[in-house]
């Protein structure tokens, strides 16, 4: 006799999960008690969920992409910035290069109108500086115009017997030129002169225009240089009380900074460019080279472009010896050339310059290509310091920003307990 099983012993309980469903759960709390993750994947037969969208139905934007996207924006932002900054100062240009020469004269002459307002009234020496200045200036252009016309007839002579050693050493071995190639080049320039007379007088005339150009950017520059050696800081407070407290505050600090590193620069540019010259004179005059006082001083002006000015201008100091002194001089000049650069570049740069501006010799040399082809050799002149000026501006803002910021913050488990109320643990 068969005993009678009870149906609901068997039956599966109506108000619990179903046995598929308790078989889950059971295979989950195992998974999860030796730490394992279900995969998503496992689900629907294998397959990848389908990417979750934003409430208004657009798909969801990965965040580098919104990255990206976000400093692309501010980046162009800037950039048209920059460019709109650089095309006004390309429309007037004169004035820009007028205060920045201005700036230039303020950082090489203020420390002496200072030296000079503790014995006498701020204005008193003020225009002493400046006035000693232009005094010394004109005398050096002076005793340099003076030293060319006193070898003037010299000059032309040895020019002269100068180029006919030139052309008896080109007709020889290696060069073996014909002896009338050099005779043939002089009569093409003359005809070339006489033919084109009208617009070498035009150009002559249009180099005057330019010429008061240049007299009227110098006297702007004399002028705002007045303004800036009196009272140079007092006029920088006051645009600086101008602006909100916050942001003046941080252009205070940036223009102090950019005014540290501007005056660096120009004080060290113009040792370099002096001990240059005076190296550059005193080489020309003892090997007998002609006008050594004038590529001296060309020496010097052309020390403000970094890099590629001294080579240039003892260039034409080898043109010149070899015109008129012959090969060996010149070839002596052109090893003149390459010790002093290396005197400028291993000494006296990292030397005077390191403390003032702090770029690699790479940047350095693509910024003065950069300015000379933006703005030719004035471009080259101001790209350096530009961009002097604004790294240290960088530089001084990140240290303000960090020194603004906690150093030792608390720690996340005791800002969470913080915010939840729980008291902190006891010390130990």
């Amino acid at each position: 006799m068969s005993t009678p099983t009870d149906p609901q012993s068997s039956s599966p309980d109506p108000g619990g999960p179903p046995a598929g469903r308790r078989h889950r759960i059971r295979t989950a709390s195992r998974q999860a008690l030796r730490g394992i993750t279900p995969s998503p994947a496992g689900k629907a037969g294998g397959r990848r969920p389908p990417p979750r969208s934003r409430p208004g139905g657009e798909p969801r934007v990965l965040p580098a992409l919104q990255t990206a996207a976000a400093y692309s924006w501010r980046i162009l932002v800037v950039g048209g910035l920059v460019y709109a900054v650089f095309s006004v100062l390309g429309r007037f240009h004169e004035i820009a290069v007028a205060v920045f020469l201005g700036m230039v004269i303020t950082a090489m002459l203020r420390p002496l109108a200072d030296l000079l307002a503790r014995v006498v009234p701020r204005p008193l020496a003020v225009a002493v500086s400046l006035l000693g200045s232009i005094i010394v200036v004109l005398g050096v252009l002076t005793l340099v115009g003076e030293a060319v016309a006193g070898e003037q007839a010299g000059l032309v002579r040895e020019f002269r017997a100068g180029f006919v050693r030139i052309e008896h050493w080109l007709e020889g071995p290696p060069f073996e030129l014909n002896s009338g190639a050099l005779t043939d080049i002089q009569s093409r320039i003359g005809r070339f002169l006489s033919s084109h007379r009208a617009t070498l007088f035009s150009t002559a005339l249009s180099g005057a225009g330019r010429l008061v150009e240049v007299l009227t950017v110098f006297a702007l520059a004399l002028f705002s240089s007045v303004f800036f050696i009196h009272s140079g800081d007092r006029q920088w407070r006051w645009f600086c009380d101008q602006l909100p407290p916050a942001a003046g505050e941080r252009v205070s600090i940036a223009g102090s900074a950019a005014w540290e590193t501007f005056t660096g620069y120009t004080h060290g540019i113009v040792l370099v460019a002096g001990t240059n010259a005076i190296l550059v004179g005193v080489a020309l005059f003892a090997l007998g080279v002609p006008l050594a006082l004038p590529l001296a001083l060309l020496e010097f002006f052309a020390a403000f472009v970094p890099l590629i000015g001294s080579p240039i201008a003892l260039a034409v100091a080898a043109v010149v010896a070899l015109a008129a002194k012959g090969p060996l001089i010149a070839a002596m000049v052109v090893a003149l050339i390459v010790i002093i650069g290396q005197i400028e570049g291993h000494l006296l740069h990292p030397i005077v310059m390191s403390w003032a501006v702090r770029l690699h010799p790479v940047v350095v040399a693509l910024t003065v290509i950069g300015g000379a082809i933006a703005a030719g050799v004035l471009g080259a002149v101001v790209a350096v310091p530009l961009v002097s000026v604004l790294w240290s501006v960088y530089l001084a803002l990140r240290r303000a920003r960090e020194a603004e910021t906690p150093q030792n913050p608390a720690p996340a488990g005791g800002r969470d307990r913080k915010a939840r109320g729980e008291p902190s643990p006891p010390a130990k």
